[in-house]
């Protein structure tokens, strides 16, 4: 082992140690333009690679000893079907740009234990995969992802996520692909505050506690606390989990008769709540959100049970994570950008069925339209 490698991976340790306090608040993290006034370089290289997810698919004419190994530990048991879609997206684009792969998934639900993930994780490395997909929510993650980090090996593609952490300073994972959380969820807010007049008191009901519901739950409560006289009088971790939801609200409106706005910070969650709505009769008075556009919730927005969400071009994320690993294989690992952001859009019950369906044809389009 040579000196400078060594010195490298002391080095990275160091950030890695300084990183094991929680980085559960906002400032824990780099919004997307932060990091870009930090690293000028990259706006061109983010510009260059949404401009190949946007372009048709060019075959790869190169050639490879053995297929690309890719391991996805993903949190995919789950009502939304983003998880789903992108790894469908990703394998198609991998396909349609002729590059050879595998793909292993390890698949659990939000609320399992963390023990679960860990063994998920455990296997997916004994595979020995050439690029590892996983997500960061909760302060564990963080420090199963640190010793991917050190290992060097796989090169780690943090998934739902397009923060980068402070912490890790200039030792960042190769690549973080999603939606931009705060910017979602201040559409979101903004919808909300134009609807009530801004006035009015809601209930938050955070995901698990950690990554999610710090962007999406607290950014949302600093937005509408700046930005009007809207206030929270209650707040719930529902670990994602439907029915957890659903016997919050339940709870919340014996406590609160007369609350009505429900802010959900995941697909699962909306529909928990629309459950308990519709239970109580209250689903005409209410304003739920939703939170990424998939196939529950276009449908709950169909059935005029769901008020609005934000709707992401969901296949942008997979195909992009492909898009990183061709340049990667063609020895331009430098001109891949840290952060891949995507598309999204604030649709509602008053958005025409015509946009509604353009919007569709674009997000879905490798991994199916929804019938």
């Amino acid at each position: 082992m040579s000196i400078y490698f060594k010195s490298a991976c002391v080095a990275l340790l160091c950030v890695l140690c300084l990183s094991t306090a929680s980085a559960q608040t906002l400032q824990d993290y780099w919004t997307v333009d932060e990091y870009v006034t930090q690293n000028p370089n990259q706006k061109d290289l983010m510009e260059d690679l949404s401009k190949r997810v946007r372009e048709a698919p060019q075959p790869w004419t190169r050639h490879l000893k053995s297929p690309v190994k890719i391991a996805a530990v993903y949190p995919a048991l789950q009502s939304s079907d983003y998880w789903r879609r992108s790894l469908k997206s990703f394998e198609q684009r991998m396909e349609d740009i002729d590059i050879p792969f595998e793909t292993q998934l390890f698949a659990s639900s939000p609320s399992d234990s963390l023990e679960v993930q860990r063994r998920q994780l455990t296997e997916a490395l004994s595979w020995d995969p050439d690029y590892l997909v996983f997500t960061l929510d909760v302060l564990r993650h963080q420090n199963m992802i640190e010793r991917v980090l050190l290992r060097g090996k796989p090169k780690l593609i943090l998934q739902n996520m397009t923060t980068p952490l402070r912490n890790w300073e200039d030792h960042q994972p190769f690549l973080y692909v999603g939606f931009d959380h705060a910017l979602g969820t201040q559409k979101l807010a903004s919808e909300y505050i134009r609807q009530t007049g801004g006035n009015g008191k809601y209930l938050m009901l955070y995901f698990t506690r950690g990554f999610v519901s710090t962007m999406r739950g607290d950014t949302f409560q600093n937005y509408v606390s700046k930005h009007s006289d809207m206030t929270m009088v209650d707040s719930y971790f529902t670990d994602g989990d439907q029915e957890k939801a659903h016997k919050s609200v339940l709870d919340a409106i014996t406590r609160n008769p007369n609350l009505r706005y429900f802010y959900a910070c995941s697909t699962d969650v909306a529909l928990g709540a629309l459950k308990a709505l519709d239970e109580l009769g209250l689903t005409n008075e209410a304003l739920v959100n939703g939170w990424g556009g998939g196939d529950a919730e276009l449908s709950a927005l169909k059935q005029g049970k769901l008020d609005f969400t934000i709707m992401r071009m969901n296949d942008d994320n997979g195909v992009a994570m492909a898009e990183a690993i061709r340049m990667d294989l063609s020895g331009q690992e430098t001109q891949v950008p840290t952060i891949f952001s995507g598309d999204m859009e604030l649709i509602t019950q008053q958005t025409s069925t015509q946009h509604i369906n353009n919007l569709i044809a674009h997000a879905f389009r490798y991994s199916g339209i929804p019938k």
